[in-house]
This record gives structure tokens, C-alpha cells and sequence, in this order.
């Protein structure tokens, strides 16, 4: 394998073709939940809880579900706890719909064992968010993804997400691995600017999935062209966001429109705290799970907690 560097600095490798991997294509769209992790008041995973909200998604028309993610509150869970609610959530969804894992890391060799691990328990996809903390450089962002697709023959979808790691997955980056690796199959482009996912969508190689991380922004950014949203209110509203992304992306803007302005305030307050509290609060509230964090995570603010409440009594959820 050799490297070198291109006019603009970044670092390419090139070799033999075991560089390249030949995935077959990756065509999930829609509403992709970013499942939450349910706690007991001891602190141990809710299995039974967990179960339910598995099932919960398969009733109502989830298309994809996204284990042991942001929402699902990965950084407090070991690496135990990681691999048992990946294998679990591969058992019960039984193939019914695709299953992807978080497994990014600030350490590309960590990232690497955690994605071979996830591909062993059997998952469809995984998911890799920029390394945070370290802020590498372009060149190191690049190389980070490259060993990871490289070590791992799985569809990768990177994960842009500067607000929680401190750096950015750049768009030319981005097309690049996409169009250097057969399986970097798509992007979750939580950035907040619809310049980015623009430039992603009217650059990316055929077949590259671009997908919303901001639930406010999915319904433009499938007007613009993306293939659904990794999302968090879809935990709370599956059959709705399920709805608003599948009839967004096959031309019913109208009814897409409408749906955005019904839950358009509860997007908002979902993220009135940081993530994953307040949904983890409305699903409580629901029934589904108990409201239960681990630290650094904790129960909202009264003030807040009413807000969103009386938003989930309002739209009668």
C-alpha cells in the first residue's frame, strides 16, 4: 500500500484491489430511528423495555433502526452493554428491516474492532461518527475512515456531527471517500447547513446516500434530493415521521408539509435540552420506558419538562 499526497495536501492511498471493497448496493431510505437506550432505576439496560420499543418500530412503519448512537446514550455504556443491545436488536428485528451500529471512535484502531465487531453480531451497516475530541486535519480525517473501510468489509455511513465532536467531516472529504470506497455507502449530515448537504447531494457518486441528522431540516433535505433522516423524533412519533420522510421523498410535498408543521414544535423541543433527555422524558411519559439517565445525562428542568409535556398532551400522543 503507498500514500501520497494530492495538490490541495490531503493524503491518498492507493495498492492492490483489496483497497477497493465491491458491496452490494445500500438502499435503505426513509425514517431511520436512532433507537434510545432504556434504562432501570439501578442503572442496568431495561431489556424488557428495549424489546418493546423494537417492537414498537416494526408496528409502525420505522424503516431502519440505528443501535448504540448518540441517542442511544453510547458514551455511559460499556463495551459489554454495546455488543449485547447490537446483538439483540439483530435478533429481534429477525431481517424485517435494516439494523446499523454506532461504532465510532476518536481511536481509528478502536473504531476498527468495534466495527468488526458489529459486523460479527450481524448487523446491515454501520454507522461511524468523526472522530471527536482529537480534531484531525483533513488528511487525518481521511485516513481515519480509509483504515476503517479498509479493515471492515460493511457498508459505513459517516457521520457528521461538529456540534458534539469538535470537528468537522468536510464535504470534500466526504466525497472523496465516497468515491474512493465501494462500501462508504452514505453520510448522516447532522451539521445543521443545508449548503453542506447540497454540495454532498449534487456531488456525490451514484448511490451514495445522504442522510438528515437534524429532524427540523429532513423534510428539506429530501425537497433537495437526500434519502431520509437518522432521527430522533421518529422515537417518539414512528408511523408520523415514517410518513413525512416516505411521502417527502416520493413526491407528496404537500402532505410531507403538512406533517412537518403538526410536529414542527415538538422537533424543536426534543432538543431543548441536550439529546437524548428529552425524548428519553416523552417516551416515560408514554409508557414505553422509565425515566431513567445515566450521568452525565439527568433528569430536564421543570420548566423545560413542561414545555414539552404539554406539547405531547397537545398533539395527543
Amino acid at each position: 500500500m503507498k500514500s501520497f499526497f494530492s495538490d490541495d495536501g490531503l493524503i491518498f492511498l492507493s495498492g492492490d484491489n483489496e483497497f477497493l471493497s465491491h458491496m452490494t448496493q445500500f438502499n435503505l431510505r426513509g425514517s431511520i430511528v436512532a433507537i434510545v437506550t432504556p434504562f432501570k432505576e439501578n442503572g442496568e439496560i431495561d431489556i424488557e423495555a428495549f424489546d418493546r420499543l423494537i417492537d414498537f418500530h416494526l408496528e409502525n412503519g420505522t424503516n431502519g433502526i440505528a443501535v448504540c448512537a448518540t441517542t442511544g446514550e453510547t458514551p455511559t455504556l460499556t463495551k459489554e452493554e454495546d455488543a449485547f443491545l447490537i446483538e439483540r436488536t439483530v435478533s429481534k428485528v429477525n431481517g424485517r428491516i435494516p439494523v446499523i451500529a454506532g461504532t465510532g471512535s476518536n481511536s481509528t484502531q478502536d473504531c476498527i474492532d468495534y466495527t468488526l465487531k458489529a459486523k460479527a453480531l450481524g448487523v446491515d451497516a454501520v454507522l461511524v461518527v468523526g472522530p471527536y475530541y482529537n480534531k484531525p486535519t483533513n488528511s487525518g480525517m481521511y485516513l481515519h475512515f480509509a483504515s476503517v473501510a479498509q479493515a471492515v468489509d460493511i457498508p459505513i455511513i459517516l457521520y457528521n456531527v461538529p456540534s458534539r465532536t469538535g470537528s468537522q467531516i468536510s464535504v470534500e472529504v466526504a466525497l472523496r471517500l465516497a468515491n474512493d470506497f465501494d462500501n462508504i455507502v452514505g453520510i448522516k449530515e447532522a451539521s445543521g447547513s443545508i449548503a453542506n448537504v447540497a454540495a454532498l447531494i449534487a456531488g456525490r457518486p451514484e448511490g451514495f446516500k445522504v442522510y438528515s441528522g437534524d429532524d427540523f431540516l429532513a423534510y428539506s433535505t429530501n425537497m433537495l434530493g437526500a434519502d431520509g433522516c437518522i432521527s430522533v423524533i421518529a422515537n417518539v412519533i414512528p408511523a408520523e415521521f415514517s410518513e413525512m420522510m416516505n411521502t417527502s421523498l416520493n413526491g407528496k410535498a404537500e402532505r410531507a408539509r403538512t406533517l412537518f408543521y403538526k410536529y414542527r414544535n415538538l422537533m424543536d423541543l426534543l432538543f431543548i435540552e441536550s439529546n437524548p433527555i428529552p425524548v428519553k422524558t416523552a417516551l416515560a411519559k408514554m409508557g414505553l420506558i422509565g425515566e431513567f439517565f445515566r450521568l452525565p445525562m439527568c433528569p430536564m428542568e421543570a420548566g423545560n419538562k413542561t414545555l414539552l409535556l404539554d406539547e405531547i398532551k397537545k398533539l395527543n400522543i
